[in-house]
């Protein structure tokens, strides 16, 4: 295992050298969006209409944060689990989405399409939201302000930690976690 200091627009280059388990600090822009604005952002793809942000080489945060306390870039800002977003992100992967952040294990779908579009993964601490938000330097609502805290959001971050949970090569920390643990 290592630990990399990243640029999120790095990803495209560097998601290829990430292994599971490897450690993360990211910096640079990164977007929210959860359960109801992926259901928008599909929407828009099927319509053809424009997209709330480029996604080729972009990196989604399955995260509703709150609002941000006086001093702040944002309020509490942990993910949510990243199943509920498996109907969208092989697609969203396909069209050049680079890296998922979230928590929780994800579908064969997901882990194949990270494997195609070699992406990547990452796991953000949960029930760590006010820690993650220290990270947050910038906050803006983009797209879907009527959503509240899931509204899509560009979100400039410093030093976020994370963890690769599924990389390029196939290997998953769910999978391999479970594995080793029967072998204990």
């Amino acid at each position: 295992m290592k630990t990399y200091n990243l640029s999120a627009q790095d990803l495209t280059e560097r998601a290829r050298e990430l292994r599971a388990g490897d450690r993360v600090l990211l910096s640079g822009v990164i977007y929210t969006a959860r359960d109801a604005a992926h259901k928008r952002i599909m929407q828009a793809i099927e319509q053809g209409a424009p997209l709330p942000f480029p996604l080729r080489g972009a990196s989604i945060y399955f995260a509703g944060p709150t609002p941000a306390a006086p001093g702040m870039a944002i309020g509490s800002c942990g993910p949510t689990t990243s199943g509920r977003m498996d109907p969208y992100t092989p697609r969203l992967m396909d069209l050049g989405l680079i890296a998922t952040i979230g928590k929780g294990q994800r579908s064969q779908a997901v882990y194949d399409a990270i494997v195609r579009n070699h992406g990547v993964y990452f796991c953000s601490i949960g029930g760590a939201g006010a820690l993650a938000a220290q990270c947050v330097t910038q906050c803006e609502v983009i797209a879907y302000e009527d959503l509240g805290c899931e509204s899509v959001k560009r979100l400039c971050i410093q030093d976020f930690p994370l963890i690769v949970a599924a990389d390029c090569t196939g290997e998953n920390l769910y999978d391999t976690g479970r594995a080793n643990y029967r072998l204990a």
